[in-house]
């Protein structure tokens, strides 16, 4: 199993690194709030991913796949969160107006359903991920291994882009620098939604 995971390591690893809305929404809150305020975004992807490793395991992000039209109301679904959170975070008010808002940033959430959203997502644990399972062994338990993996990567993946974001904060503080991040993430982020309708 432990080359298993080492070689599915290396396969997602490509995927991985791909900007994608994780990413955004971290450099977003960290490039506001700091380094520490990276964690709730990772913890949401990491979610995701559980949430993802469990359906396959119980079937239905296959038949999910399998259903052209299941397969694209899910897509549709995560393109119009992805582009509804852009827009938001686009015309969201900078950060000494928006101090006192009610759920200011529930990044948790975003991350969460930004990746349970995201069909490709699921495909990575109906496609990719079977090519490191053994037949003759129990189902959820690899998929659980395999899918903690992934989530470590991920993990060490995004706390390094915190880190250097975190450094570079100092840089961003002024009301201009923090509106030119907030609009370039609330780019990326409708970016990716009408990427994933047309995908």
């Amino acid at each position: 199993m432990r080359a298993h995971v080492a070689a599915f390591l290396v396969a997602i690893l490509p995927l991985i690194a791909m900007p994608g809305a994780s990413l955004t929404l971290l450099t977003q809150r960290v490039a506001r709030d700091g380094a520490r305020h990276a964690t709730p975004v990772i913890l949401g992807t990491v979610t995701g991913l559980y949430v993802h490793a469990t359906l396959a395991a119980a079937g239905l992000s296959a038949l999910v796949m399998r259903s052209s039209a299941a397969f694209a109301a899910v897509r549709l679904a995560g393109a119009a969160y992805l582009i509804g959170l852009g827009i938001w975070t686009w015309r969201a008010r900078p950060v000494a107006a928006a101090a006192g808002e009610p759920g200011r940033r529930p990044a948790y959430l975003q991350a969460l359903l930004g990746n349970v959203l995201n069909p490709k997502a699921a495909a990575i644990f109906l496609t990719l991920v079977p090519q490191f399972l053994d037949p003759a062994a129990a189902l959820l338990p690899q998929l659980l291994v395999l899918a903690t993996a992934q989530a470590a990567l991920i993990t060490v993946w995004l706390l390094g882009w915190a880190v250097l974001i975190g450094r570079a904060r100092r840089s961003l503080r002024s009301d201009t620098a923090s509106t030119i991040v907030r609009r370039i993430a609330g780019a990326v982020l409708v970016g990716l939604g009408i990427r994933a309708v047309l995908a």
